[in-house]
This record gives C-alpha cells, structure tokens and sequence, in this order.
C-alpha cells in the first residue's frame, strides 16, 4: 500500500459484515470508516473524502443506487458495490448509476481486495490516461496519437474499433455495461442495439488478443458488459 493507508467508507447495515470489513480491511492497512445508512453514508464520504466506499444496496433508508446517483453528484472516486443481489438487472442498474465494480455476497476477502486494489489503482491512472499511453501486458495504446501496438508492431483499428478500445482504457478495470459503451462509441440512440458491441468487441479481441477465445485483456462480464483488464 500507500505510505497514507488509503481511506474507505463502507455503507453497510450488517454489523457482522461491518465487523467483518473493519478487520480484515484494517489488517491490510486501509483505514476504515462506518455508516449504517445511506444518509449517514453520504455525510461520511463528504466529510473523510475517501479513496474509496464501499456500498451494499439494501440499506434500511435509501436504495444503494440512489445512494450511487447522489455520489455521483459530486465526486467520482471508485464505488464498489457488495450485495446479496445477485440478479443481473441488479448489477447493470448499479453500473449504469455509477459504480465501478458489484461484488455478490458471499465473497472471499481476498477477492475483495484484489478489487480494491484494481479500483484505487484505475482512480490514481486516470488523470495521466487522458492524454497519454496506457499499457498493460504487451498492449499498449497511445492517445495521443492515437496508435495502438501488441509486442511493438503497430495494429491498425477502424475508427469505430479505436473508438470502443479508447473508452475501455479511459475507464482500465472498470466494468462497463453495455448501455454504457454503446453510449459512448454509438450515441444514445443506440444503446438498445448489443449485437454492434458484440461484432466489434469480436473484432477487437482478434486483433489484439494472442487467443480471442480466451481474451487476457478485453473480458466479458456474463451478462452485464466488458472490462478492460488493467
């Protein structure tokens, strides 16, 4: 970790689960902040001004994803979502408001962790990604000059292929719902049209994977939408 033990508020009802976290996110050097509603949840984050909360979406006042809508409002530091909801409606109405990962109860603290780390790492990346090279593993992408390499050699992207690839770099480690990225490479009036982002994550994944069948770097979330692996 950070020589400043990264700040996390977790918005949690559970006081097992509260327990829980505090512990084992304490034992890893993050200091931990408790709300146990959304409200108090929201005033927490606007007073510690956390690296990072963690939310659970069934809370006794407000929905979680209210609670991410009103986060959002203001900040854009990394929410993850832990909940018992599992549906994938669930998970895409929390991505779409906002958060940057969902994580199913049950779960494994080292899972979580390796998600925290992910989380924190995209937050401090993302002000250099803007105008500057991303890398990871041998891809690399220059935004600048817009230029894309595996292994050094140059591949060549379509516009709309570039396009795609530069919002999952813009946003390494996140997952994107599908809305999301149609939104964004396609326009509003498109977001209802999956089989474009299928085609050309196909297409993506062909030229930039060593085995599209089994991507390294452009994976699915079942369901739910993509991730860039950062």
């Amino acid at each position: 970790m950070a020589d400043l033990a990264p700040v996390v508020v977790v918005i949690e009802d559970d006081p097992q689960m509260r327990r829980f976290l505090r512990t084992g996110l304490g034992a890893q050097g993050f200091q931990v902040f408790e709300a146990a509603t959304g409200r108090q949840g929201l005033v927490e984050a606007g007073v510690r001004k956390p690296d990072l909360v963690i939310l659970d979406l069934g809370l006794p006042d407000l929905d979680g994803v209210d609670v991410v809508k009103a986060l959002r409002a203001w900040t854009r530091l990394p929410i993850l979502i832990l909940s018992a909801r599992g549906a994938e409606q669930d998970k895409i109405e929390a991505l779409d408001a906002g958060a940057d990962d969902y994580l199913v109860k049950p779960f494994g603290l080292g899972e979580l962790l390796a998600r925290l780390r992910v989380a924190l790492r995209h937050a401090a990346l993302a002000p250099a990604a803007q105008g500057e090279t991303f890398s990871t593993g041998n891809l690399r992408v220059d935004l600048q000059r817009r230029l894309v390499y595996v292994d050094d050699e140059e591949i060549h992207l379509t516009p709309i292929q570039y396009r795609l690839l530069a919002v999952l770099v813009k946003h390494a480690g996140k997952v994107l719902t599908h809305r999301q990225l149609l939104k964004e490479v396609w326009g509003p009036a498109y977001v209802d049209h999956a089989h474009y982002l299928r085609i050309y994550m196909s297409q993506l994944r062909q030229k930039l994977e060593a085995d599209p069948a089994r991507p390294r770097y452009l994976l699915t979330e079942s369901g739910v939408g993509y991730r860039l692996r950062a």
